[in-house]
């Protein structure tokens, strides 16, 4: 029993921490990334579809995304997809392929950029938190039904603050390597 909430606690810290490391692939950091071009959806005949799968995405150069699509009449919805999503870039669309060209970032941008990642990183925290507060919840109600000792209720809260730690440092790692890489261009 005390092992299924264990479990279930490393499950969603798990998800918690995926959904950290796909919301910081979509930061900007002044490198051209196809993950940026991840949460578009262009209307392919009348059904929304990511980018990727309507078009190749290739990076030639260290600040120049090319979106070749693979059906050349969506060129101008992709065109407009981008524009609606508000990246900070202008699409140039010349009729083939569109081309993202990312400027390089300014001091401030990037400062800018790294409150961004630190908020994520406190948002993703404040979800681990959420889940060992659960788990504790989950390891009380065992104990009152009298499923589990004192003594092994104890014992899961101790190994419950450790599955927590182990993520908030995951967690901190992966933030504090993205602050690196954005002040570092």
């Amino acid at each position: 029993m005390i092992n299924d909430v264990y479990e279930e606690m490393r499950e969603s810290t798990d998800k918690s921490l995926e959904a950290f490391k796909r919301e910081l692939a979509k930061t900007r950091t002044g490198r051209a990334n196809p993950t940026i071009l991840d949460g578009i959806r262009v209307d392919y005949y009348g059904t929304p579809t990511p980018i990727n799968q309507m078009a190749t995405v290739s990076v030639p150069e260290n600040r120049l995304i090319v979106i070749a699509p693979w059906d050349q009449t969506q060129v101008d919805a992709i065109d407009k997809a981008i524009q609606k999503a508000n990246l900070d870039v202008n699409p140039v669309n010349d009729g083939k392929v569109i081309r993202l060209a990312f400027p390089t970032l300014t001091e401030d941008r990037r400062k800018d950029i790294v409150k961004q990642i630190k908020k994520m990183a406190e948002e993703a925290r404040v979800s681990i938190r959420m889940h060992r507060r659960d788990a504790n919840d989950m390891v009380k109600a065992l104990e009152k039904d009298g499923d589990v000792t004192e003594d092994q209720a104890h014992k899961a809260g101790d190994q419950i603050q450790k599955i927590h730690d182990e993520f908030i440092k995951k967690i901190d790692e992966i933030a504090e390597a993205k602050e690196k890489e954005v002040m570092e261009i």
